[in-house]
């Protein structure tokens, strides 16, 4: 695919494939995901080398994040399409006597995927996977921040699937602003709230429908969990929902923490010594993006209040762009690090009186993507479920709800809208339109003028009861 301007002229190309119909078949959209496993497969350490030129990943974080994590994805698309794009009988109320109807999905038509750098390959497939599942013709931009991705994704995408049907299209911030200044059915973005205001403000202009997976400042409440076999692993838990995941330059990454004072002795201790073990070789985290990332995290510790919390870790080399990763207690809560999101190895631990307060302190804050919970507390648990709203919420583990097929995945206000994974990534690319059928056998002159009263009782009575479709459902007869 062209890595310049010229390569918006194939748009045109990819509008004439989907209206010639192709994209719709079955068996089209089959041999695409089929074709994705292949790449997938074949080209797997190309995908581990460019992750780790771009990121720093290790081979084994690679397969199981991005390589890995896709090829499940694909699966699970394959095993479930037929089930998918089958047409869903809906009833019809006594007015539409005799009648059936049905749910039809079609696809939305043309899709725009703005990906990130963080999960460069992961997150310009996954979906892809959705929007061809549910036949649709799509263009990628991946980021440029990750070159080694993006021109990968370049070579390889058109030598595995149809190109006329996907393209891939290289290029900075002017070529997503370009990009965005066309027509499409659906944009599907992935980044910074920032940005996702950029993308929706464009939309807008021909009203096309949007998801935005922005993120946010994810807490976690860490309750003082008794045994020490539960804290080993709660804590190994917090360690990888940090830095196990591009060094905590992830949406879903822990941001902070929430722990009763007299607990967080104790947790520190503990993760001081798991850490050790854990992340405390470079080559087993992935590395700063890029110089500009590094300096803004650089920057949130120049504030003297914030480097005075650091309890762990802190040591700075400027030269290979290495952060160590670092815990702090109870930095200014009007400090920078703990008003935007941290996307990095810094970790705060905020102190409160008794763990029920982190409800409010959340509560106070943007809704995050996620919130991350450490408690065996029902009624704690329970609180935190009816009384915040997050885009989703993971007890007694990090991470785990990203790789779930059926679980959808997504934010609320600030941290996104719309949702993917699994059926819910084919749902997002398609409309679910009704089409309904209805006989000439029966008319019912009560539904039209000139009205009476008399008409006016015959309708309230089908509105309110309906008995005939209840009489027909159990005689066997479901179809009306």
């Amino acid at each position: 695919m062209e890595h310049s301007a010229d390569g918006l002229e194939q748009l045109s190309v990819v509008r004439r494939c989907f209206e010639s119909g192709k994209t719709r078949s079955l068996s089209w959209r089959k041999s695409q995901l089929k074709a994705l496993q292949r790449l997938l497969v074949e080209r797997e350490k190309d995908i581990f080398r460019v992750l780790k030129e771009d990121l720093g990943k290790h081979q084994a974080e690679a397969f199981r994040d991005e390589v890995g994590f896709l090829g499940k994805s694909v699966d699970y698309h394959i095993a479930n399409l037929d089930k998918w794009v089958t047409p869903t009988k809906i009833s019809i109320p006594l007015l539409g006597f005799p009648s059936t109807a049905q749910l039809v999905q079609e696809p939305l038509g043309v899709v725009l995927v703005l990906s990130t750098w963080n999960f460069p390959i992961a997150l310009s497939l996954e979906p892809l996977i959705g929007a061809i599942s549910a036949g649709n013709a799509v263009v990628i931009k991946p980021s440029e921040l990750a070159p080694s991705s993006s021109a990968f994704l370049a070579t390889n995408i058109p030598l595995f699937m149809d190109n006329e049907a996907v393209k891939v299209i290289q290029g900075g911030p002017d070529m997503g602003e370009k990009l965005l200044g066309h027509k499409w059915d659906k944009i599907f973005f992935t980044g910074s709230p920032r940005v996702g205001r950029v993308v929706m403000t464009a939309a807008a202009k021909h009203l096309t429908p949007v998801t935005l997976e922005l993120g946010g400042k994810s807490p976690c409440i860490v309750d003082s969990i008794s045994g020490s076999g539960d804290r080993e692993v709660m804590v190994k838990r917090i360690i990888g929902g940090k830095w196990g995941s591009c060094n905590g330059q992830a949406c879903l990454a822990i941001d902070y923490l929430l722990v009763e004072e007299k607990f967080t002795t104790t947790l520190v201790d503990l993760l001081k010594t798991t850490m050790k073990t854990l992340v405390s070789e470079p080559e087993h985290i992935s590395k700063i993006v890029n110089k500009h990332h590094f300096e803004r995290l650089c920057s949130l510790l120049d504030d003297p209040l914030v480097a005075s919390s650091v309890v762990h870790g802190g040591s700075i080399d400027h030269e290979k762009m290495y952060i160590e990763p670092t815990i702090l207690i109870d930095p200014p809560l009007n400090s920078e690090i703990m008003v935007r999101e941290i996307f990095g190895p810094l970790l705060p631990i905020i102190t409160l009186k008794k763990i029920e307060d982190s409800i409010d302190f959340i509560k106070g804050r943007p809704k995050p993507l996620v919130i991350y919970a450490f408690t065996n507390n029902e009624a704690l648990k329970k609180k935190i479920v009816e009384e915040t709203s997050s885009g989703g919420i993971t007890f007694n583990d990090t991470l785990i709800q990203y790789v779930c097929d059926t679980i959808p995945f997504g934010g609320i206000g600030q941290s996104g809208f719309g949702k993917y994974h699994g059926k819910f990534s084919f749902d997002t690319f398609s409309h679910g339109k009704p089409v309904v059928r209805r006989s000439f056998l029966t008319e019912f002159s009560f539904r039209y003028p000139p009205w009476d009263e008399d008409k006016l009782q015959l309708l309230r009575y089908c509105y309110k009861f309906d008995y005939l479709r209840i009489i027909l459902h159990y005689l066997g007869l479901k179809k009306y």
